[in-house]
């Protein structure tokens, strides 16, 4: 109930998570295209690493989890991949292969932010080698000052924050918060992606105190935005950013 939120109180930034999975298989063209049909400040996706160094957009490393193949995506060369086809959220093919991290900028206007996650299941060598991948391919291009690097793994975020890149933490979890902040801070990360329900002002305040940026996701339902809101995230993801935006209005 009561009056909706501006969307200007948002930060300005809404992103696409998954490229907007509310418009079609996760991280994929349909997706994409949705997405860039109507007002966005972003997109989200992930990125794994191939058998054959390129970098591939797959939410899971599992192949058969969100593809027609098997096995795990490290273990299949590009072309490969590109043979296949996404999964639809049914769980049939939707008739289109994934896409690769050059491919989505190539596509995406330059204003656009552009959060990479690398994706590397229980193996922190290889997300160490997926964002190094995606550092070297990168480091002297155009598109390197508007994408951020983001992980679930420590050690992904420490090789893009060493290599200058912008990188984000993201956790599930608030516990020892000051090693956090210290540990942040000592390896040159500029962000924190929080999971919307451990938005607490003691721990967004303490972030913030350390000049560590705050976004959160993924939030899809709009009394869920006007509470996370109270935060200030600097950008919030979504499945669904035209209708949520619409929504909040």
């Amino acid at each position: 109930g009561g009056e909706r939120c501006p969307m200007a109180t948002v930060a300005g930034q809404l992103i696409a998570h998954r490229l907007g999975r509310a418009y079609g298989p996760d991280n994929s063209e349909t997706a994409l295209h949705r997405s860039l049909s109507g007002p966005l400040e972003g997109l989200e996706t992930d990125v794994c690493l191939t058998a054959d160094g390129q970098l591939v957009l797959l939410h899971d490393p599992l192949l058969s989890l969100g593809t027609t193949l098997s096995g795990w995506a490290h273990e299949r060369t590009l072309d490969e991949l590109l043979d296949c086809s996404l999964l639809d959220s049914d769980g049939e093919p939707a008739g289109e292969p994934p896409l690769t991290l050059d491919q989505l900028l190539e596509a995406a206007p330059l204003d656009l932010i552009v959060q990479v996650e690398v994706k590397a299941q229980s193996n922190p060598e290889l997300a160490r080698r997926t964002a190094a991948a995606i550092c070297d391919r990168f480091a002297h291009s155009r598109q390197r000052e508007r994408l951020e690097v983001i992980s679930f793994h420590t050690d992904a975020c420490e090789v893009a924050a060493a290599s200058g890149f912008r990188t984000r933490l993201v956790i599930w979890a608030d516990y020892a918060p000051e090693m956090l902040v210290g540990w942040a801070l000592r390896r040159g990360l500029t962000g924190v992606k929080v999971e919307h329900f451990l938005l607490s002002d003691q721990l967004v305040g303490l972030l913030r105190a350390a000049g560590i940026t705050v976004s959160t996701g993924t939030i899809n339902d709009v009394d869920l935005l006007e509470e996370v809101l109270r935060a200030q995230p600097r950008c919030i993801t979504t499945d669904r950013p035209h209708e949520l935006r619409e929504e909040a209005v």
